[in-house]
Protein backbone atom coordinates (compact mmCIF):
# COMPACT_ATOMS: atom_id res chain seq x y z
CA UNK A 1 0.00 0.00 0.00
CA UNK A 2 3.18 2.81 0.64
CA UNK A 3 4.41 1.84 -2.86
CA UNK A 4 0.83 2.37 -4.41
CA UNK A 5 0.24 5.60 -2.20
CA UNK A 6 4.31 6.84 -3.31
CA UNK A 7 3.66 6.09 -6.59
CA UNK A 8 0.09 7.90 -6.69
CA UNK A 9 1.62 11.36 -4.95
CA UNK A 10 4.35 11.17 -7.48
CA UNK A 11 1.96 10.80 -10.50
CA UNK A 12 0.58 13.90 -9.32
CA UNK A 13 3.67 16.01 -10.80
CA UNK A 14 3.22 15.04 -14.01
CA UNK A 15 -0.34 16.22 -14.01
CA UNK A 16 0.38 19.62 -15.52
CA UNK A 17 2.29 18.07 -18.06
CA UNK A 18 -0.49 15.66 -19.08
CA UNK A 19 -2.75 18.30 -19.42
CA UNK A 20 -0.75 20.31 -21.46
CA UNK A 21 -0.14 18.03 -24.12
CA UNK A 22 -3.86 16.52 -24.10
CA UNK A 23 -4.92 20.11 -25.24
CA UNK A 24 -2.30 20.42 -27.58
CA UNK A 25 -3.30 17.32 -28.94
CA UNK A 26 -6.73 18.16 -29.31
CA UNK A 27 -5.87 21.47 -30.99
CA UNK A 28 -4.54 21.76 -34.67
CA UNK A 29 -0.93 21.20 -35.04
CA UNK A 30 0.14 24.33 -37.18
CA UNK A 31 3.26 22.18 -39.33
CA UNK A 32 3.20 22.05 -43.14
CA UNK A 33 -0.94 23.61 -43.31
CA UNK A 34 -1.47 26.62 -40.90
CA UNK A 35 -4.82 27.00 -39.73
CA UNK A 36 -6.48 30.74 -39.37
CA UNK A 37 -10.10 31.98 -38.86
CA UNK A 38 -12.08 34.97 -40.52
CA UNK A 39 -13.07 37.69 -38.85
CA UNK A 40 -16.29 37.91 -41.01
CA UNK A 41 -18.39 36.03 -38.20
CA UNK A 42 -18.39 38.67 -35.56
CA UNK A 43 -19.68 41.11 -37.93
CA UNK A 44 -22.84 39.20 -37.49
CA UNK A 45 -22.55 38.62 -33.31
CA UNK A 46 -22.64 41.36 -30.69
CA UNK A 47 -20.40 43.87 -30.62
CA UNK A 48 -16.81 42.43 -28.73
CA UNK A 49 -12.96 43.96 -28.75
CA UNK A 50 -10.92 42.45 -30.97
CA UNK A 51 -8.98 41.31 -28.34
CA UNK A 52 -12.11 38.82 -27.73
CA UNK A 53 -11.35 37.30 -31.26
CA UNK A 54 -7.67 36.90 -30.58
CA UNK A 55 -8.74 34.78 -27.25
CA UNK A 56 -10.66 32.41 -28.97
CA UNK A 57 -8.06 31.82 -31.42
CA UNK A 58 -5.57 31.43 -28.78
CA UNK A 59 -8.27 29.20 -27.26
CA UNK A 60 -9.10 27.19 -29.93
CA UNK A 61 -5.77 27.28 -31.82
CA UNK A 62 -6.15 29.03 -35.00
CA UNK A 63 -3.28 30.88 -34.95
CA UNK A 64 -3.63 33.12 -38.12
CA UNK A 65 -6.89 35.59 -39.03
CA UNK A 66 -7.89 37.01 -42.08
CA UNK A 67 -9.43 40.26 -41.99
CA UNK A 68 -12.56 41.37 -43.28
CA UNK A 69 -13.85 45.05 -44.26
CA UNK A 70 -10.69 46.67 -44.60
CA UNK A 71 -9.83 49.33 -43.55
CA UNK A 72 -12.94 49.61 -41.79
CA UNK A 73 -12.07 47.11 -39.04
CA UNK A 74 -10.03 49.17 -37.38
CA UNK A 75 -12.69 51.67 -37.03
CA UNK A 76 -15.04 49.10 -36.31
CA UNK A 77 -12.66 47.95 -33.12
CA UNK A 78 -11.71 51.31 -32.24
CA UNK A 79 -7.99 50.72 -32.85
CA UNK A 80 -4.79 51.51 -35.13
CA UNK A 81 -2.64 49.16 -37.27
CA UNK A 82 -0.05 49.66 -33.78
CA UNK A 83 -2.16 48.38 -31.76
CA UNK A 84 -3.62 45.43 -33.59
CA UNK A 85 -0.20 44.41 -34.55
CA UNK A 86 1.11 44.56 -30.77
CA UNK A 87 -2.39 42.61 -29.85
CA UNK A 88 -1.56 39.55 -32.18
CA UNK A 89 2.30 39.38 -31.55
CA UNK A 90 1.84 38.86 -27.66
CA UNK A 91 -0.28 36.24 -28.63
CA UNK A 92 1.88 34.36 -30.82
CA UNK A 93 -0.66 35.07 -33.35
CA UNK A 94 -0.82 36.39 -37.15
CA UNK A 95 -2.22 38.21 -39.83
CA UNK A 96 -2.40 36.37 -42.35
CA UNK A 97 -4.19 38.08 -45.39
CA UNK A 98 -7.10 40.80 -46.25
CA UNK A 99 -10.35 39.98 -47.84
CA UNK A 100 -9.89 42.39 -50.65
CA UNK A 101 -13.24 43.96 -52.37
CA UNK A 102 -13.18 45.71 -55.39
CA UNK A 103 -13.97 49.36 -55.25
CA UNK A 104 -17.02 50.72 -56.73
CA UNK A 105 -16.91 51.72 -59.95
CA UNK A 106 -16.68 50.19 -64.17
CA UNK A 107 -13.55 48.59 -64.50
CA UNK A 108 -14.24 49.40 -68.00
CA UNK A 109 -12.72 52.95 -67.32
CA UNK A 110 -8.72 52.75 -67.02
CA UNK A 111 -9.30 55.01 -64.31
CA UNK A 112 -11.10 52.81 -62.34
CA UNK A 113 -8.87 50.01 -62.21
CA UNK A 114 -6.17 52.30 -61.23
CA UNK A 115 -7.83 52.53 -58.11
CA UNK A 116 -8.78 49.44 -58.07
CA UNK A 117 -4.71 48.57 -58.12
CA UNK A 118 -4.16 51.37 -55.76
CA UNK A 119 -6.61 50.33 -53.15
CA UNK A 120 -4.88 46.37 -53.35
CA UNK A 121 -1.68 48.19 -52.96
CA UNK A 122 -2.59 50.00 -49.69
CA UNK A 123 -3.99 46.82 -48.34
CA UNK A 124 -1.02 44.67 -49.35
CA UNK A 125 1.44 47.43 -47.57
CA UNK A 126 -1.11 46.50 -44.14
CA UNK A 127 -0.46 43.18 -44.98
CA UNK A 128 3.32 43.19 -45.18
CA UNK A 129 3.53 45.01 -42.01
CA UNK A 130 2.56 41.75 -40.37
CA UNK A 131 4.85 39.47 -42.12
CA UNK A 132 1.90 38.37 -44.30
CA UNK A 133 2.29 37.86 -48.17
CA UNK A 134 -1.11 36.57 -49.45
CA UNK A 135 -3.79 39.09 -50.79
CA UNK A 136 -7.46 37.39 -50.71
CA UNK A 137 -9.50 38.98 -54.07
CA UNK A 138 -13.19 38.89 -54.08
CA UNK A 139 -14.73 39.55 -58.00
CA UNK A 140 -16.82 42.00 -58.37
CA UNK A 141 -20.76 41.66 -57.36
CA UNK A 142 -22.66 40.34 -60.41
CA UNK A 143 -25.94 42.20 -60.07
CA UNK A 144 -24.72 45.31 -60.52
CA UNK A 145 -25.12 46.92 -64.02
CA UNK A 146 -23.00 45.64 -66.86
CA UNK A 147 -21.39 42.99 -64.49
CA UNK A 148 -22.50 40.00 -66.90
CA UNK A 149 -20.99 41.70 -70.18
CA UNK A 150 -17.88 39.77 -71.90
CA UNK A 151 -16.18 43.27 -71.77
CA UNK A 152 -16.95 43.60 -68.04
CA UNK A 153 -15.15 39.93 -67.11
CA UNK A 154 -12.12 40.96 -69.60
CA UNK A 155 -11.52 44.01 -67.79
CA UNK A 156 -12.09 42.30 -64.57
CA UNK A 157 -8.94 40.00 -65.56
CA UNK A 158 -7.02 42.50 -66.85
CA UNK A 159 -7.23 44.29 -63.72
CA UNK A 160 -6.61 41.01 -61.58
CA UNK A 161 -3.30 40.36 -64.02
CA UNK A 162 -2.42 44.06 -63.19
CA UNK A 163 -2.74 43.78 -59.06
CA UNK A 164 -1.01 40.03 -59.65
CA UNK A 165 1.87 42.06 -61.47
CA UNK A 166 2.01 44.93 -58.68
CA UNK A 167 1.38 41.82 -55.55
CA UNK A 168 5.17 40.25 -57.54
CA UNK A 169 6.75 43.64 -57.04
CA UNK A 170 6.20 43.69 -52.85
CA UNK A 171 6.90 39.52 -52.88
CA UNK A 172 3.27 38.70 -52.58
CA UNK A 173 0.64 36.74 -54.33
CA UNK A 174 -2.80 37.54 -54.98
CA UNK A 175 -5.40 34.84 -55.95
CA UNK A 176 -8.85 35.19 -56.91
CA UNK A 177 -11.90 34.05 -54.29
CA UNK A 178 -15.16 32.22 -55.72
CA UNK A 179 -18.42 33.66 -53.86
CA UNK A 180 -21.94 33.47 -54.70
CA UNK A 181 -23.38 36.53 -55.83
CA UNK A 182 -20.46 37.60 -57.64
CA UNK A 183 -18.71 38.05 -60.91
CA UNK A 184 -17.02 34.62 -60.46
CA UNK A 185 -19.57 32.10 -59.34
CA UNK A 186 -19.52 29.09 -61.27
CA UNK A 187 -17.32 26.14 -62.76
CA UNK A 188 -17.40 27.68 -66.02
CA UNK A 189 -16.69 30.99 -64.70
CA UNK A 190 -13.97 29.90 -62.23
CA UNK A 191 -12.24 28.17 -65.66
CA UNK A 192 -12.88 31.12 -67.79
CA UNK A 193 -11.28 33.60 -65.38
CA UNK A 194 -7.84 31.18 -64.80
CA UNK A 195 -7.74 30.63 -68.10
CA UNK A 196 -7.76 34.99 -69.01
CA UNK A 197 -5.41 35.76 -66.10
CA UNK A 198 -1.68 35.02 -66.48
CA UNK A 199 -0.58 32.08 -64.18
CA UNK A 200 2.26 33.61 -62.91
CA UNK A 201 1.02 36.63 -61.93
CA UNK A 202 -2.41 35.57 -60.72
CA UNK A 203 -3.24 32.68 -58.62
CA UNK A 204 -6.50 30.93 -56.77
CA UNK A 205 -8.08 31.15 -53.14
CA UNK A 206 -10.78 29.26 -53.35
CA UNK A 207 -13.69 28.65 -50.45
CA UNK A 208 -15.10 24.90 -50.59
CA UNK A 209 -19.04 26.22 -49.35
CA UNK A 210 -19.38 28.51 -52.20
CA UNK A 211 -17.77 26.08 -54.38
CA UNK A 212 -20.17 23.65 -53.31
CA UNK A 213 -23.38 25.60 -53.15
CA UNK A 214 -22.62 26.86 -56.62
CA UNK A 215 -22.36 23.28 -57.91
CA UNK A 216 -18.97 22.46 -58.38
CA UNK A 217 -17.07 19.49 -57.67
CA UNK A 218 -14.92 20.87 -54.90
CA UNK A 219 -11.74 18.27 -55.02
CA UNK A 220 -12.08 18.56 -58.71
CA UNK A 221 -11.44 22.26 -58.98
CA UNK A 222 -8.96 22.26 -56.39
CA UNK A 223 -6.83 19.25 -58.12
CA UNK A 224 -7.38 21.15 -61.24
CA UNK A 225 -6.07 24.23 -60.05
CA UNK A 226 -3.66 23.35 -57.35
CA UNK A 227 -0.73 24.56 -58.90
CA UNK A 228 -1.57 28.21 -58.64
CA UNK A 229 -2.95 27.65 -54.96
CA UNK A 230 -1.28 29.90 -52.58
CA UNK A 231 -4.13 30.28 -49.62
CA UNK A 232 -7.69 28.53 -49.46
CA UNK A 233 -11.19 28.21 -47.39
CA UNK A 234 -12.18 25.46 -45.52
CA UNK A 235 -15.92 26.02 -44.66
CA UNK A 236 -18.62 23.57 -45.02
CA UNK A 237 -21.97 23.46 -46.57
CA UNK A 238 -25.36 22.28 -47.75
CA UNK A 239 -28.53 24.01 -48.91
CA UNK A 240 -31.23 24.39 -46.54
CA UNK A 241 -34.21 26.01 -46.59
CA UNK A 242 -34.99 28.07 -43.35
CA UNK A 243 -38.00 27.07 -41.35
CA UNK A 244 -38.50 30.20 -39.37
CA UNK A 245 -36.81 33.26 -39.63
CA UNK A 246 -33.45 33.88 -39.51
CA UNK A 247 -31.82 35.75 -36.65
CA UNK A 248 -28.13 36.73 -36.21
CA UNK A 249 -26.59 36.95 -32.94
CA UNK A 250 -26.51 40.86 -33.04
CA UNK A 251 -30.23 40.66 -32.86
CA UNK A 252 -30.63 41.02 -36.87
CA UNK A 253 -33.70 38.88 -38.09
CA UNK A 254 -33.82 38.05 -42.17
CA UNK A 255 -36.93 36.39 -43.58
CA UNK A 256 -37.11 32.83 -43.81
CA UNK A 257 -37.38 33.29 -47.66
CA UNK A 258 -35.14 35.34 -48.13
CA UNK A 259 -31.74 34.58 -50.11
CA UNK A 260 -29.76 35.26 -47.47
CA UNK A 261 -31.58 33.34 -44.38
CA UNK A 262 -31.05 30.79 -46.69
CA UNK A 263 -27.50 31.37 -47.46
CA UNK A 264 -26.92 31.29 -43.58
CA UNK A 265 -28.70 28.31 -42.87
CA UNK A 266 -26.33 26.71 -45.67
CA UNK A 267 -22.94 27.17 -43.71
CA UNK A 268 -22.09 23.95 -41.08
CA UNK A 269 -19.06 23.66 -39.12
CA UNK A 270 -16.89 21.35 -40.59
CA UNK A 271 -17.86 17.71 -40.96
CA UNK A 272 -21.52 18.86 -41.08
CA UNK A 273 -22.14 19.67 -44.55
CA UNK A 274 -21.48 17.98 -47.58
CA UNK A 275 -17.46 18.82 -48.73
CA UNK A 276 -15.46 16.68 -49.27
CA UNK A 277 -12.25 17.49 -47.26
CA UNK A 278 -10.16 14.43 -46.63
CA UNK A 279 -10.51 14.37 -50.60
CA UNK A 280 -9.15 18.53 -50.26
CA UNK A 281 -6.57 17.36 -48.02
CA UNK A 282 -5.73 14.16 -50.08
CA UNK A 283 -4.79 17.03 -52.89
CA UNK A 284 -2.69 19.33 -51.17
CA UNK A 285 -0.81 16.55 -49.89
CA UNK A 286 -0.06 15.28 -53.56
CA UNK A 287 0.88 18.90 -53.73
CA UNK A 288 3.28 19.05 -50.64
CA UNK A 289 0.65 22.28 -49.51
CA UNK A 290 2.67 24.54 -47.13
CA UNK A 291 0.73 27.74 -46.44
CA UNK A 292 -2.30 28.77 -45.00
CA UNK A 293 -6.17 27.39 -44.56
CA UNK A 294 -8.88 29.83 -43.21
CA UNK A 295 -11.99 28.08 -41.76
CA UNK A 296 -14.12 30.52 -42.17
CA UNK A 297 -17.57 30.65 -40.50
CA UNK A 298 -20.30 32.82 -41.35
CA UNK A 299 -22.62 31.18 -39.02
CA UNK A 300 -21.70 29.68 -35.55
CA UNK A 301 -24.68 27.72 -34.10
CA UNK A 302 -23.62 27.64 -30.54
CA UNK A 303 -20.87 30.35 -30.54
CA UNK A 304 -18.22 31.09 -31.72
CA UNK A 305 -15.80 29.35 -29.03
CA UNK A 306 -17.47 26.23 -29.27
CA UNK A 307 -17.88 26.12 -32.89
CA UNK A 308 -13.99 26.83 -33.90
CA UNK A 309 -13.36 24.60 -31.33
CA UNK A 310 -15.54 21.65 -33.34
CA UNK A 311 -13.56 22.58 -36.21
CA UNK A 312 -10.56 22.29 -34.78
CA UNK A 313 -11.59 18.80 -33.15
CA UNK A 314 -12.41 17.93 -37.26
CA UNK A 315 -9.26 18.93 -37.80
CA UNK A 316 -7.04 16.98 -35.55
CA UNK A 317 -9.34 13.74 -36.40
CA UNK A 318 -9.89 13.57 -39.78
CA UNK A 319 -7.65 15.51 -41.76
CA UNK A 320 -4.25 15.78 -39.57
CA UNK A 321 -3.60 11.91 -40.12
CA UNK A 322 -4.20 12.57 -44.19
CA UNK A 323 -1.53 15.45 -44.01
CA UNK A 324 -0.20 18.10 -41.31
Amino acid sequence: MRMNRRNFIASLSLLPAALAAAVENSMPANKNVKWALSSALWNYQPNVPFTSILDVMKDTGFIGVRVTSFPQILQRYNMTQAQMLDEVTKRGLHVVTISWNFPAGDLEDPANRQKAVDSAQTAMKFLADFGANHLVVFSPNRDRPGANTPAAFAALCTCCNQIGELAGTMGFTAGLHNHMGQMVQTREEIDRFMAQVEPKLFGFSPDTAHLNLAGCDVVGTIERYKDRIHFLDYKDSKWTTPTTDWTQPNGKVLAKDSSQAKFFDSIYDLGDGEVDFPGCHRVLKSMKYRGWICVDLDTARTSPHADFERCGAYIVKKLQPIYM
